[in-house]
C-alpha cells in the first residue's frame, strides 16, 4: 500500500548532491528507473528530472519492513528515500553525474505503485509516435524529453531578461479576437451572448502589437500563444508560441540589431556558442538564385548555377523550349558521386517528379568508358555546350551534374529540395553548426491564381520599399517589401518587417489586395482608425519559439519540445480531442452539427 510523506521532505534533487556532500544525510524522491539485487545488498536507480543517483539497500541497515519494501521495488514506483551520502563501494559510472556516489538508505517509502510502462522511461527510444504521444505523460519523463523542455524554458526565460534589460515591456494581448480572414484559417469561437457571432483564436499579435505602437508603448514583448487551421507539417502546429516583438521610431537596422544581440545572448547562455555578429545578409533574389529557397541552408555548398544562355539555342528541345517559355535551366553539383547508381538517380527523378518536375537530365563527369562522360542528354549537344556547362558548375571528375528545366518557381523548388536531400544523405548537415542568415527585399505581393488576386506575402501591413510605391499602379508584382526574415541551418525561424504607418498608403496596399473600402473596413476598421490619430513609423519580428527550441536541442520535429503537442492531423491522442460535445452545450451557443452525407 503507498505510503504518505509524513513529516519527510526532500532536502535535495538526484544530482545535486556530489562528493561534496560525502558523509551527510540527505532526502531524495523520484522514481525507479532500475533495481539490481545482489546477495543482501540492492541496488535502485532513482531518477527525478535532475538526473539518476544510485541508491544503496544493505540488509544490515534496515528494518526488515523496509528492506522487504525495497526488494518489491518495480520500475517507475515513486519512492521517498534518506540516507548518507557515501562514495561509490563498486567501480564508478562516468556516464553519470553522480557515478562517484552513491546512497546508503536508512529509510524508505514507497510513496506510489506503478503498472508497466507500454514503452521504456529511457532516452532514444524506438517507440510510435502514436504510442508515445497517447501516454504523453509518461513520454515526458524521458530523460532526453525533459531536457529539451528545461532547454524550451531557459530560452523563453533568457529572452525575457534580454527584452526587459533593453527596454521593453511585457504585454499580453487577447485570445479571443475578431477573425480578419488574411492567410491561414482562422479558429473561431461562438460566441452564448452574441448568437450567430464569433470570435477568432489570434493568429498573431499582429494588429494589437501595432496598436500598442499607436499608444505610445515604443518597445513591447510578448511569448504569445497562436492559432492556425492549417495542414500540419513536422514543424507546424495548430496551436504554437511566438516570441513576439515591436517597436516604435526604428528602421531595418534597428530591428536587426537588436534581434542579433537577442540571438547572440539567448546561444550564447542556454549552449555557450559565440554568434558572429553582424549575421550575414542575402537579398531574396539571390537566396532563390543561388539556393532554390528563401530559407536556404549554407552550412555546405551545392548551389544552384543558371545555365539557360547556354543552352538557350542548343539542339536538347527540354533545355531550349524551357528558355524559350520564359523559364530557365538550372543545375547542381553533387560532388564526388558521378558513380552512382542508376537505380539512385531514378530515385532522384522520381523525387523531382513528384515535386512537379518532369524528369531530370544528368552528366556524371568522366564515370562512363574509357573516362568519357555519362549523360542523358549530351548526344543532343555539341561539346563546346557540353564544356561551357561543365565549366559553369565548376565540374570535376567523377562529379555528377543534374539539372532541370522549367519555369523558375518549378525548377528552384525540385532543386532546392534535391540539395537538401542530397546534403542529408552525405552527412553536410551537422547538428551543432549554427549558421544564421537575414533574408531580405522579399516581395510585397505574390499571385493567387485561386483567388485570381495578389495577396500579401507576409501580411497586408509590410512597408513596400521606398522607391517601389510608386509600382503598386503601375507593376504590384515587382514591388519589394521592407521585410526580413532570419533563418537557421535551412529553417525560418523568424519573420518581421517595418510596417505601413500612413493611411493613406495602408488603403492603396488594401486596395491593391483585391479589398473594396467598404470589405477594408469591415475587417480592418478599428486599426484604419487608430491610424487617423498619430501613427509612429514602427516595425518588428516575431520567431517560432518551438521552432527555436527545435533546432537548440537538435530534435527532429517540434512535437519534441512541446509538452502536449497535437499530431499531423491536429488530433491530440492523449485527450481524444477535438471532440463531439453534448447537445445543451450546443444550443447555449445556438448551433447545430450537420452530419455530412455518405
Amino acid at each position: 500500500m503507498p505510503e504518505s510523506m509524513r513529516g519527510m521532505h526532500r532536502t535535495h534533487r538526484c544530482t545535486e548532491v556530489s562528493e561534496k556532500n560525502i558523509g551527510e544525510t540527505v532526502t531524495v524522491m523520484g522514481w525507479a528507473s532500475r533495481r539490481r539485487n545482489i546477495g543482501a545488498l540492492i541496488f535502485v536507480d532513482l531518477r527525478d528530472r535532475s538526473g539518476i543517483l544510485q541508491l544503496l539497500f544493505d540488509k544490515n541497515d534496515l528494518s526488515k519492513e523496509d528492506f522487504d519494501k525495497a526488494y518489491g521495488i518495480r520500475n517507475e514506483y515513486v519512492l521517498a528515500a534518506t540516507g548518507v551520502i557515501e562514495r561509490r563501494s563498486a567501480a564508478v559510472n562516468e556516464n553519470l553525474a553522480t557515478g562517484s556516489i552513491e546512497l546508503r538508505v536508512k529509510e524508505l517509502r514507497v510513496l506510489a505503485e506503478s503498472d508497466t510502462p507500454p514503452f521504456p522511461i529511457e532516452e532514444d527510444i524506438n517507440t510510435r509516435e502514436e504510442l508515445r504521444l497517447q501516454y504523453r505523460f509518461l513520454d515526458l519523463r524521458r530523460p532526453d524529453m525533459q531536457r529539451n523542455l528545461i532547454m524550451r524554458s531557459k530560452i523563453a526565460n533568457l529572452t525575457r531578461q534580454f527584452m526587459v534589460n533593453e527596454g521593453f515591456i511585457e504585454v499580453e494581448t487577447p485570445l479571443l479576437t475578431k477573425s480578419t480572414p488574411e492567410g491561414a484559417r482562422d479558429y473561431l469561437v461562438p460566441s452564448r451572448v452574441h448568437p450567430g457571432c464569433f470570435y477568432a483564436l489570434p493568429q498573431s499579435p499582429q494588429l494589437f502589437k501595432q496598436l500598442l505602437m499607436v499608444a505610445g508603448y515604443d518597445r513591447y514583448f510578448q511569448i504569445a500563444r497562436c492559432f492556425r487551421d492549417e495542414d500540419l507539417r513536422a514543424d507546424r502546429q495548430p496551436d504554437f508560441t511566438q516570441i513576439d516583438i515591436e517597436c516604435s521610431f526604428v528602421d531595418e537596422e534597428d530591428v536587426m540589431n537588436i534581434n542579433e544581440r537577442l540571438l547572440a545572448h539567448v546561444f550564447k547562455e542556454a549552449l555557450g556558442i559565440d554568434i558572429p555578429l553582424p549575421i550575414q545578409r542575402m537579398p531574396y533574389r539571390e537566396a532563390m538564385d543561388r539556393f532554390g529557397s528563401d530559407k536556404p541552408d549554407i552550412r555546405f555548398g551545392m548551389e544552384l548555377k543558371n545555365i539557360s544562355d547556354i543552352v538557350k539555342d542548343c539542339g536538347f528541345g527540354v533545355f531550349a523550349d524551357a528558355v524559350k517559355a520564359g523559364g530557365s535551366v538550372r543545375g547542381i553539383n553533387i560532388k564526388g558521386q558521378g558513380h552512382m547508381p542508376r537505380k539512385k538517380i531514378d530515385a532522384l527523378v522520381e523525387a523531382a517528379k513528384g515535386i512537379g518536375a518532369k524528369g531530370l537530365a544528368y552528366i556524371a563527369v568522366g564515370c562512363g568508358e574509357n573516362g568519357a562522360d555519362k549523360s542523358s542528354f549530351a548526344k543532343f549537344m555539341t561539346d563546346e555546350e557540353i564544356s561551357a556547362i561543365k565549366n559553369a558548375l565548376e565540374a570535376e571528375p567523377e562529379d555528377l551534374l543534374v539539372f532541370a528545366a522549367d519555369k523558375d518557381s518549378l525548377v528552384f523548388n525540385v532543386l532546392g529540395a534535391l540539395r537538401l536531400q542530397m546534403a542529408d544523405e552525405l552527412g553536410l548537415t551537422k547538428k551543432d553548426d549554427f549558421r544564421f542568415l537575414w533574408i531580405t527585399q522579399f516581395p510585397l505581393l505574390e499571385w493567387s491564381e485561386e483567388e485570381g488576386r495578389y495577396t500579401a506575402m507576409h501580411h497586408p501591413f509590410t512597408m513596400p520599399m521606398e522607391e517601389d510605391i510608386p509600382l503598386l499602379d503601375t507593376d504590384p508584382g515587382k514591388v519589394r517589401a521592407r521585410a526580413y526574415d532570419i533563418t537557421l541551418n535551412g529553417n525560418e525561424i523568424g519573420g518581421g518587417s517595418i510596417r505601413i504607418h500612413q493611411s493613406d498608403l495602408q488603403e492603396k496596399m488594401f486596395e491593391v489586395l483585391g479589398f473594396t473600402k467598404e470589405q477594408a473596413h469591415d475587417r480592418f476598421g478599428f486599426l484604419l482608425d487608430a491610424f487617423r490619430y498619430g501613427v509612429p513609423p514602427h516595425g518588428g519580428l516575431a520567431y517560432g519559439l518551438d521552432r527555436v527550441a527545435m533546432l537548440m536541442c537538435k530534435a527532429d520535429s517540434i512535437r519534441d519540445v512541446i509538452a502536449f503537442p497535437k499530431n499531423k492531423d491536429a488530433s491530440c491522442l492523449m485527450t481524444n480531442a477535438p471532440d463531439r460535445v453534448d447537445k445543451g452545450q450546443l444550443r447555449e451557443l445556438h448551433l447545430s452539427v450537420v452530419e455530412e452525407e455518405a
